[in-house]
């Protein structure tokens, strides 16, 4: 019996990253339309603008719980920004301050790509829980690891690295990672029953797919092979994961990068081996901060390589001793480090590999990054130049100085 064509999905053209497009005024506000308008429940909302400096010591609001055009994440980052006579307010007056700034600063196409990419999920999530199997005769049954759509972290992770996040400091975050090159660390992760279970649940999607030769999307334009999670029914699962178990180190390890401010995730699974993808030319990821997870398989080679960090103006630029370092993967093991991080994949030669990515983005850190001229904090070869103009400006001076002092003796 062949399969029915209602059971196709088409996926939209992907959603552009949410951000917040702003017009800043010079002084450190960004400013609203201005009508001062009330939000309907009797409260008169100011001037719409955000402060400059997010409120370090407030404890924002969790928005799970309601139906968001936006990314709750941004929501709960974007209080943070709130002006005083907002922030000290009610949930319900915040959200909809914060919900009227992004509708008259973000682009109606942005918004419909991203609401029709929502209902592409809702279909292919609905679809995969639901309908698994109607086919070939198959009884109909649902994801087949559900406890995966939720996060146990007790049993998910290893202990030393739950003691770390829960101690919540930089030295007991430190202390189990090994920092081979400036911004690469590495560290042990997730426990083996995490992996098969995660393995499983992706052979299990790519089944379903096969049967309903349903279309989707795959994780990016490098890898043709691999499933993006968040589409069939995890994004929740990924956000906690982010939110409460990246997000701690990356507070540590990247703030410079936006890594106090994590917001939003793109979560997948790729695929190397002999009739997969077997290697990934060098490139930086669309993201902030990138997690990747080995989970396993049974390969050859298949390294990850890295050639240092750089902003977009230095993407080609050469690589120096210091920066060039190989990685090999271990199941369980993680590597964290920047996205702006070049890298890449050498051939996976026998096997199969897969690996869990986490791409974290902060829309904060990508709004302030358009307005800096200075990147010398983390791309490599800003900072040289950086420290080259010092070093010039400085001999200039001692010159001046010193021709003073010649003139004075003279």
């Amino acid at each position: 019996m062949s399969p029915s064509r209602q059971n196709h999905v088409a996926p939209p053209p992907p959603p552009e990253q949410q951000m917040i497009v702003v017009n800043g005024n010079g002084n450190g506000i960004v400013n609203g339309n201005g009508n001062g308008n009330g939000n309907g429940n009797g409260v008169v909302l100011p001037k719409q603008r955000l402060s400059l400096r997010p409120k370090s010591n407030h404890q924002p609001e969790s928005y799970e719980d309601l139906q968001l055009e936006f990314s709750p994440l941004l929501f709960s980052t974007l209080e943070m920004y709130l002006p005083s006579p907002i922030i000290n307010n009610n949930r319900d007056v915040k959200y909809q301050y914060m919900k009227d700034l992004l509708l008259n600063y973000t682009d109606q196409n942005q918004r419909t790509r991203v609401l029709k990419h929502k209902e592409y999920k809702k279909q292919l999530t609905s679809g995969y829980q639901t309908k698994l199997g109607v086919f070939n005769n198959l009884e109909p049954h649902q994801a087949r690891h559900k406890e995966l759509f939720t996060l146990s972290a007790e049993t998910f992770f290893m202990p030393s690295f739950l003691k770390a996040i829960n101690e919540n400091t930089a030295q007991a975050i430190k202390s189990i990672m090994v920092e081979h090159i400036p911004g690469v660390f590495t560290f042990d992760m997730v426990q083996p029953h995490f992996c098969e279970l995660l393995l499983a649940e992706v052979e299990n999607i790519e089944r379903w797919v096969h049967e309903t030769r349903a279309l989707i999307m795959r994780p990016n334009t490098m890898n043709k092979y691999g499933i993006v999670l968040d589409d069939f029914g995890m994004d929740t699962m990924l956000s906690k994961f982010m939110n409460e178990f990246i997000s701690p180190m990356a507070r540590i390890l990247f703030p410079e990068v936006g890594g106090c401010f994590l917001d939003s995730h793109h979560g997948f699974v790729v695929e190397y081996g002999v009739d997969r993808d077997t290697n990934l030319g060098l490139h930086v990821d669309d993201s902030e901060v990138t997690l990747n997870i080995c989970l396993g398989r049974e390969f050859s080679n298949g390294e990850m390589f890295f050639r240092g960090v750089r902003c977009d103006d230095h993407m080609n630029s050469e690589t120096l001793s210091e920066e060039i370092y190989d990685y090999t993967h271990v199941p369980g093991r993680a590597v964290l480090h920047r996205g702006r991080h070049r890298h890449g994949t050498r051939a996976t030669t026998t096997g199969h590999r897969a690996n869990l990515l986490m791409w974290c983005r902060s829309s904060v850190f990508r709004e302030l990054r358009k307005h800096q001229n200075d990147l010398s904090s983390w791309c490599k070869v800003c900072k040289n130049l950086k420290k080259e103009k010092h070093r010039e400006t400085l001999e200039t001076a001692t010159e001046k100085v010193l021709k003073r002092m010649r003139k004075t003796t003279a």
